[in-house]
């Protein structure tokens, strides 16, 4: 479906004319126009963070079994595992300030680091997101698929030997080796082509373009 076109709805509004007369009215018409429709913004994608999850889940899952059997078996009359008196022990007997105490500190803290990092960012930094028209439908595009269109319009470019495309989430960065030509002249041809594709690619957020060029080596 196509966005609906904006329209303007006219309402009639009786006013007083002097030259109609007493007791005599004149129609008059305002454009009212109609609120526009708000778009979605098109955000980027998230990602399951499958991976991870599946491995925080079988740590935690271990050690609580773990822990669960142990305790059971100390309450069946059995006694505790040698890893929980070894555990007990250091803990009464060692300072805070020992130093496998503070790495084991670290070392917890980064990893809680990591998993709050991955729980507040998106992910999917390889999918650019593009625009919806409105639509309540989200679409996105590879930044290899990107770069490969943006390279295959750069080779049209005359005087162009080579040039290797990278798409960022917020820059395009082109680096191209020209053998004829001046080397100014390739690069405003650069400029135009690749500013149309990104226009063409229909990203939410175009990013920025750079555009390098050079002589092949071995030549001035």
């Amino acid at each position: 479906m196509s966005e609906p076109e904006d329209r303007t709805q006219r309402l009639p509004i009786v006013e007083q004319s002097a030259s109609a007369g007493p007791g005599r009215s004149a129609t008059a018409y305002r454009p009212v126009p109609e609120p526009k429709a708000v778009r979605p913004r098109a955000g980027r994608f998230w990602s399951s963070r499958r991976t991870p999850a599946a491995l925080v889940a079988l740590v935690v899952l271990g050690a609580a079994g773990l822990l669960l059997y142990d305790v059971a078996s100390v309450r069946a009359g059995r006694p505790a595992m040698h890893w929980r008196h070894v555990l007990a022990d250091n803990l009464a007997t060692r300072p805070l300030g020992d130093i496998r105490f503070e790495v084991g500190a670290a070392v917890a803290m980064a990893l809680g680091l990591w998993l709050i990092l991955l729980a507040l960012t998106p992910g999917l930094r390889s999918v650019l997101p593009m625009t919806t028209g409105g639509h309540r439908v989200r679409a996105g595009l590879e930044r290899d698929a990107a770069a490969l269109v943006l390279r295959d319009r750069a080779m049209e470019v005359s005087g162009v030997q080579s040039v290797r495309i990278r798409v960022k989430r917020s820059r395009v960065v082109a680096r191209a080796r020209s053998h004829f030509r001046e080397l100014e002249d390739v690069r405003t041809d650069l400029n135009t082509a690749l500013g149309a594709g990104i226009a063409e690619l229909g990203l939410a957020s175009p990013p920025r373009l750079s555009v390098h060029v050079g002589r092949p080596a071995g030549k001035g």
